[in-house]
Formats: structure tokens, C-alpha cells, sequence
């Protein structure tokens, strides 16, 4: 009977099922992730951990999760999908384990970095069958509740965790997400298509892993000595620019490779490099806004870490709003419209923030905040990788994913350290929280208007994705032009 259920998931090849397996695989990391925001204070005394040991372990932790989406993209080619997917949720579960029992901040480290580097996998081995399988028109809201998966659980992650601020709290957190990795276990078991992988011969890419190893460790762990404090600063610049040049030449390597392991080539044209742009600030700066609010209620105007967290979750609302707009917009034409609202919306919240306390009281001020940054993440993040992702044939979603993945996670996990360094390291924390506010929203700002250049120059005219060519593998879904193909076509004439 065992033997029965193996080989014929009962539930294999079911929509719900494989919402299912993507939620319960993306969620619970990124929930985490933004929980740990107000877990801060009480994590360092209970590991008996210094600041900069509990940023080195959140460091390392993206780290894996960005090195592990491009090693997925590798595996994914050369081993069955489902026993990726059964190893990662297990994998998750015995890190989530791991850092739930931690007597110290060495455990607690090689917990994160378990889930970090599983949850990296799981997107590459379980969102491209979700999103491909099922018929273009379920396309639209599988693609709101992947953002939900990617970022309904950051969303959600800040008021969690400061309803979990009492003694040992946290702990009861990590093994709950144990618990709900042992459930995608389970549902992999029960619901996971077996199919044999698609090049087993492929041989290992000793040339490209190597350098992405290097692309995500080496300025992970940089950003974090730099963010914890303390130390001569040379050393971590030395390390943060060593690994982003390791970066370029990862993305230099794989547009020139004939045969690349992340279709570089595929996705250099307007309409990817707009949505992916799109999604590394709209990313990075929800991510900087949101521990900024954070630190704007708790250390400048006192506010218990429980009550901050209930101001704070109107980012769930943010997000509730976007995920339907996602469902009435992605059909149509003015998905590129979306995305680049979604950066304006996240730098109004960054604007609006900077007013906390001086023009405006705190506490309103920070609630609409949280709002922005919800409907900003939501509508600027997801629809901006899958603005990418539909521009590349069906077949390459997986190494689309690992390398819009890549990138996003490099930018939002880098910049947000770097941006509390700054506002907590000034003499007075309200002016450091304004000012850095005001950075942050103008930064998003700038490249929203970038982006705008580079969709105009493009001459990419307002198209609707055709979805059922994209969901049979006949092409891409968006015909993206040439990067400045007006100014091509002008100096030809």
C-alpha cells in the first residue's frame, strides 16, 4: 500500500494541492524573517548573543536561501522534483528544530541557514509546476497567491513576533513552522507529480555555483559585520565588493554561455529588466521601511513590542489589496503599470514615515505606513518577477526564477542591514529614523523613474501577456523588445 501511495499521490496534479505545497514550502522563512524584527531584543539575551552574532546569523541565512536558488536551478535538471522537494520541507523542519532547541547563537545559526538554503530550493522546485500545470486561466490568482506566499507572510511576520516577545516565546514560533514543514512533507508525499527530471545527464556546473557561492556569501556576511558594529570597516567593504564582483561575473558568464544555467540572455530585454528592477527596490525598500517603523515606535516614542506589532498590521491589509489587484490586473495590459505603482507606493510610505512624530503623530502615521508597504510589496515584488518570468518561455521559468530570485534577494537582503546601521547610529535615533526614511523613499523614487526610461526607450506599447501560448510552452507570454530599441532604431535610420 505504501509502495501504491508513492508511486500515485492521490492528490497529484490537483490545483489546490500544489497551492498548498508552494505556501507551506515559501511562507514560514519570510514570516520568520520579519518576526525576527521585534524578536531582537529578546533573542540576544536568551542565546547569549551579541548584536553582531544574531546579524551574522540572519546574514548567513539569506545567504543560503540566495546560493540555494541557483543551486536548485542545477538540481532541478538532474534529479526528480519530487525528492527535491520531500528533502527541502524535511530539511526546513530539522532547521526549524534546530533553531527552536538552540542553546546559543552557533545553533541558532546553523538552524536559519538549514531553513534559508531549503526555502531557496523549494521556489525553484515547486513554484514553476504550479504556475505552469494548471491551465492559463487559474494564471492570474496563482500568481497572487505565490505573492502571498513570497511576501503575505512578511507581511504578517512584524505583528507576529511581537505578540511573541514573552520568555521562550520564540522558541514555540520556530517549532510551530517545524511543525508546518513536517505539513508540506506530508502534502509533497500526497500531492507531488512523479515525473522523471528533464536532463539527467546534465553534468554539474563547476564554474557557475562556485561563483554564486561567492555572489551571495561574501556580501551577506560582509553587510552583516558591517551592520553589527565594531571593528575596522575596511575588511567588510573588502568582502561586500569581492562578492558583488563575483556577481557581475556570474551574470557576465551565464549571457555569454551557450548553454547557460540561468537564462540571462532571455531575460536582458525591457519588459524583465523593468519588472526586475522593479522588484529589487519595491523589495528592498518595504523590507528598510518596515524595521524603520519598527524602530521609529519602539525606541523613540516607547511603544510596547506587542502594541507595535498591532500597528503594524495594516501591512496585512496592504497586502490583502494588492493580491487582488494582482487577480484584476495581470490579465491585462497594465501589469508594468502595477509593479512601477507598487515602487512609488513604497517610497510614499518611506515619505510618510519621515513625517512620524513632527508633522503628524507616530502612531497614525506609522499604521497608514504599514499599509503602503503592504499594498507596495504586494503590487510591486511579485507582479515584478512575474513581469520577468513571463517574458522567458514556460520551460526556463525554474532558472527564470533562480535568477530573479538571485538578484531581488541581494538587493533587499543588503540594503536593509546597511540602512539600520545608519539610523541607529545616529546621537538622536528620531532625526537618524527621518532621515534614512527620506533616503530610502528617494531612492525607490529615482528608480521608479528609471524604470519608467527604460520601459519607454524600449518602445514596449501596452500589451496583455498572452497566457495560453505561455502555459503550452510556444513561446513567452510578453513579446519584450530590445533594451533602448527606440534609440536602435533611430541611429539606423
Amino acid at each position: 500500500m505504501l509502495t501504491q501511495l508513492w508511486r500515485n499521490p492521490p492528490l497529484a496534479g490537483r490545483w489546490s494541492a500544489a497551492v498548498a505545497m508552494a505556501l507551506l514550502g515559501l511562507g514560514p522563512f519570510v514570516l520568520f524573517s520579519t518576526a525576527s524584527f521585534p524578536l531582537t531584543p529578546v533573542l540576544r539575551p536568551e542565546l547569549g548573543a551579541a548584536p553582531a552574532s544574531l546579524q551574522l546569523a540572519n546574514g548567513l541565512a539569506n545567504a543560503a536561501y540566495a546560493l540555494s536558488v541557483v543551486v536548485a536551478a542545477d538540481l532541478v535538471q538532474r534529479l526528480p522534483a519530487h525528492r527535491l522537494y520531500l528533502a527541502c520541507t524535511a530539511g526546513f523542519a530539522v532547521g526549524s528544530a534546530i533553531a527552536a532547541l538552540a542553546p546559543g547563537a552557533g545553533w541558532f545559526a546553523a538552524g536559519r541557514v538549514l531553513q534559508g538554503a531549503a526555502t531557496g530550493m523549494l521556489l525553484v522546485v515547486a513554484l514553476p509546476p504550479l504556475v505552469t500545470r494548471h491551465g492559463a486561466a487559474r494564471v492570474p490568482l496563482t500568481v497572487a497567491l505565490v505573492n502571498l506566499g513570497l511576501f503575505g507572510g512578511a507581511a504578517a511576520g512584524t505583528t507576529v513576533g511581537s505578540l511573541l516577545t514573552g520568555p521562550g516565546q520564540w522558541r514555540l514560533l520556530l517549532g510551530a513552522l517545524a511543525v508546518v514543514g513536517l505539513g508540506g512533507f506530508a502534502m509533497g508525499v500526497l500531492g507531488f507529480e512523479r515525473a522523471a527530471p528533464p536532463d539527467p545527464r546534465m553534468g554539474f556546473d563547476f564554474s557557475g555555483i562556485p561563483l554564486a557561492a561567492a555572489a551571495t556569501i561574501l556580501p551577506f556576511v560582509g553587510v552583516s559585520l558591517l551592520a553589527g558594529g565594531g571593528g575596522s570597516v575596511a575588511v567588510p567593504v573588502v568582502v561586500v565588493a569581492a562578492g558583488l564582483a563575483a556577481l557581475v561575473a556570474l551574470v557576465v558568464r551565464e549571457y555569454r554561455k551557450e548553454h547557460p544555467l540561468m537564462p540571462v540572455r532571455l531575460i536582458a530585454h525591457t519588459l524583465p529588466v523593468t519588472g526586475i528592477g522593479s522588484a529589487m527596490l519595491a523589495g528592498a525598500g518595504f523590507t528598510a521601511v518596515l524595521e524603520l517603523s519598527v524602530i521609529r515606535l519602539r525606541d523613540v516614542d516607547g511603544l510596547g513590542t506587542a502594541t507595535v506589532g498591532g500597528v503594524l498590521v495594516t501591512q496585512v491589509v496592504g497586502m490583502v489589496v494588492a493580491l487582488w489587484l494582482i487577480t484584476r490586473v495581470l490579465p491585462t495590459r497594465w501589469l508594468p503599470v502595477l509593479v512601477l505603482g507598487g515602487l512609488l507606493t513604497i517610497s510614499a510610505a518611506g515619505v510618510l514615515l519621515a513625517t512620524a512624530g513632527t508633522l503628524l503623530p507616530a502612531v497614525p502615521v506609522a499604521a497608514v505606513t504599514g499599509l503602503l508597504l503592504g499594498l507596495g510589496a504586494g503590487a510591486g515584488v511579485g507582479p515584478g518577477l512575474f513581469l520577468g518570468a513571463l517574458s522567458v518561455p514556460a520551460p526556463r521559468l525554474g532558472p527564470a526564477f533562480a535568477l530573479v530570485q538571485l538578484l531581488r534577494a541581494e538587493a533587499a537582503f543588503l540594503f536593509a542591514p546597511l540602512v539600520m546601521r545608519l539610523a541607529t547610529a545616529a546621537p538622536d535615533t528620531a532625526a537618524g529614523v527621518r532621515q534614512v526614511a527620506l533616503v530610502v523613499a528617494s531612492t525607490t523614487a529615482v528608480g521608479a523613474l528609471l524604470l519608467t526610461g527604460v520601459l519607454l526607450l524600449g518602445g514596449s506599447r501596452p500589451q496583455a501577456p498572452d497566457l495560453q501560448r505561455w502555459v503550452d510552452g510556444d513561446g513567452p507570454a510578453y513579446r519584450s523588445p530590445a533594451m533602448v530599441a527606440l534609440l536602435r532604431k533611430s541611429r539606423e535610420s
